[in-house]
């Protein structure tokens, strides 16, 4: 008897053990839908119609590099790829948000030309981008303005859905769409730009 109980032991442990990497698959599965620190916004799609006004605002060209910080389901750079055969790359923190965008980029026909990655917007290196198009809350504008004056090229262009970067760095151009606003800025010589990131016009 004392055999018997010892092998069911036995057998339960090895259960135990083969059940383990399914354990930790599903532990794993989790942890790369889960987003590494809190999002910074909730994600609100902007429409489509928005989106195609934006990209004839930037006056894209088939050269340019577009970037779309906070990029939900990929439409931006989407469109852009679509339309003017850019290559693209859109960033999210949320992996839910960027295995959407890539599946969307799949069934536009333009996976080729796009690159979405989960990331930090704040720690991602803007230097190849030309143009940069963005739908967030005025407070991370205004917090990414060091960051674009810092890595942005002359010439790129900055175009945001509904919300500008704040009194010290007026919008080239704004455009009142009813519901919807766009603004856009043109990125001006190094030599002008100042170290905070403030410019007056």
């Amino acid at each position: 008897m004392a055999n018997a109980a010892l092998a069911k032991c036995a057998l339960a442990l090895s259960g135990l053990l083969l059940l383990a990497p399914w354990q930790m698959a599903a532990a794993s599965e989790a942890e790369a839908v889960r987003p590494k620190r809190k999002l910074d916004v909730w994600y609100v799609a902007t429409p489509h119609e928005v989106v195609d006004r934006m990209l004839d605002e930037a006056k894209i060209r088939p050269t340019d590099v577009v970037y779309d910080l906070g990029c939900g389901d990929g439409r931006m750079v989407i469109a852009a790829a679509k339309k003017f055969g850019t290559r693209g790359v859109g960033v999210d923190l949320d992996p839910v948000r960027i295995k959407e965008a890539r599946a969307n980029a799949k069934a536009a026909g333009v996976e080729q030309l796009v690159t979405f990655r989960v990331g930090d917007m704040f720690e991602t290196d803007l230097r190849e981008a030309n143009v940069v198009l963005l739908y967030l809350l005025p407070e991370l504008n205004r917090r990414l303005k060091p960051k674009l004056f810092a890595e942005l090229p002359p010439g790129a262009r900055v175009v945001s859905h509904d919300f500008d970067m704040g009194k010290e760095w007026p919008p080239d151009r704004s455009i009142n769409l009813g519901a919807d606003g766009i603004y856009m800025w043109v990125m001006p010589p190094r030599a002008e730009r100042p170290a905070g990131g403030s410019v007056h016009k």
